[in-house]
């Protein structure tokens, strides 16, 4: 008990320590980089900054190398969003270079994300990624050609809020909501690490999308109107998802199932292409049907016929590599009969819904207070006190 004890003081000693040294907003004359992407989002974050006396720079991330599919990187979408961001930095009269990350991506989250599928799992490539690259490859980069004692601060065009709460007599920063609810964008920040999260700015947080719209054309910004990217990074929009990942992973055909009849209704090419809930597209049937099972040693998708069998929906969810935003001050709540009453989402595109937590020997397991549809293994669960975001954790098991 007195090694725990002084293992505990110990840590809150050094997190003091750290939180000390920095201030919690930057100052004048601090560095900040802005992470650029091309989009107008992160034009108008970097025109926000430009505006007060940091000294403000940008850095584009190259992340995927198409080297690796075509053999070519000529007429790629890297090279557009790179033009795009050095054109608004001309503009703003802001210097600017690209770190090739693409190594990195490949290792943290793409091969990872392809043992996902192959196994049949679904899993969320873009949390990973701002977790691993964005708030931990490249701002360990920074800090290390900045040549300061501090790291610089990182500002991106995410939608989400930070402010900062003493706990324990320690002023922590805490990972918020935005005001536009809609595009809010924590479920996807919701891994970053405390140590990342204290230097991160969200000069948009404040702002809904049709403002930073209006700002862009008001501020004549190059990329004013430019279409917003959507879906994985990886695969682009011009590809569908089936198309791109048939190039590394071999098509593994299998039967498709009718849950209620147990009668083959079809045949896929891999568990891979099917999350739970999807539409499973099998012709010849007078109804949709829904995946709401894969049985991956046996290779068989299971279907249901209308949107809300009941078989699709599910009561409560479990997750292992839970990552709380601050890892040594998990809620007290977890050990109690009732659990933690919270929010939570398991997939960004949803409203938040109401929950209790629990921590289940080395899981958590979240009971939902009423039935949610389709929840598929492998995808994130982020929990919210409020519009504080408190972390996450990869679905494992859905009851």
């Amino acid at each position: 008990m007195f090694r725990q004890c002084r293992f505990s003081q110990l840590q809150k000693l050094q997190i003091r320590s750290y939180y000390d040294s920095r201030t919690h907003v930057p100052r004048k004359g601090d560095k900040v980089v802005v992470a650029m992407s091309g989009g107008v989002d992160s034009s108008v974050t970097a025109k926000l900054l430009a505006d007060n006396d940091y000294d403000l720079s940008a850095v584009f991330m190259r992340n995927w190398d198409t080297r690796d599919e075509s053999g070519s990187d000529h007429g790629c979408e890297w090279e557009k969003d790179w033009e795009d961001v050095r054109r608004v930095c001309r503009v703003l009269d802001i210097p600017c270079k690209m770190v090739d990350l693409s190594r990195e991506y490949w290792t943290r989250v793409f091969e990872p994300s392809l043992k996902f599928w192959e196994s049949g799992i679904t899993p969320n490539p873009d949390v990973w990624c701002n977790k691993e690259v964005k708030f931990g490859v490249l701002l360990d980069r920074l800090a290390e050609d900045s040549g300061l004692s501090n790291t610089p601060w990182l500002a991106t065009g995410h939608y989400a809020n930070k402010d900062w709460k003493y706990h324990n007599g320690v002023l922590r920063p805490r990972l918020l909501r935005p005001r536009d609810v809609i595009k809010d964008q924590t479920y996807y920040l919701s891994s970053v690490p405390e140590r990342s999260l204290s230097r991160a700015l969200f000069p948009l947080g404040s702002i809904n999308k049709t403002e930073v719209r209006e700002l862009a054309v008001k501020w004549n910004l190059p990329t004013a109107a430019r279409q917003e990217s959507m879906g994985i990074c990886f695969v682009g929009e011009k590809r569908k998802f089936h198309d791109f990942i048939s190039q590394y992973i071999p098509p593994k055909p299998g039967p498709i199932i009718d849950l209620e009849t147990g009668l083959q209704v079809g045949e896929h090419t891999g568990p891979w292409n099917f999350t739970i809930g999807q539409g499973a597209k099998v012709r010849g049937l007078k109804e949709k049907t829904f995946v709401v099972k894969k049985d991956i040693p046996k290779n068989i998708i299971y279907v249901v016929p209308g949107t809300d069998h009941p078989a699709l929906y599910a009561q409560s969810l479990t997750v292992r590599d839970w990552t709380w935003i601050w890892a040594d001050s998990p809620p007290i709540e977890l050990m109690h009969p009732g659990g933690l009453k919270a929010r939570m989402k398991f997939r960004h595109v949803m409203s938040d819904i109401g929950c209790s937590v629990y921590s289940d020997n080395e899981c958590i397991r979240i009971d939902f207070d009423e039935p949610q549809k389709a929840v598929a293994s492998g995808q994130v669960a982020t929990v919210y006190v409020e519009d504080w975001c408190l972390g996450c954790g990869t679905i494992v098991e859905v009851a």
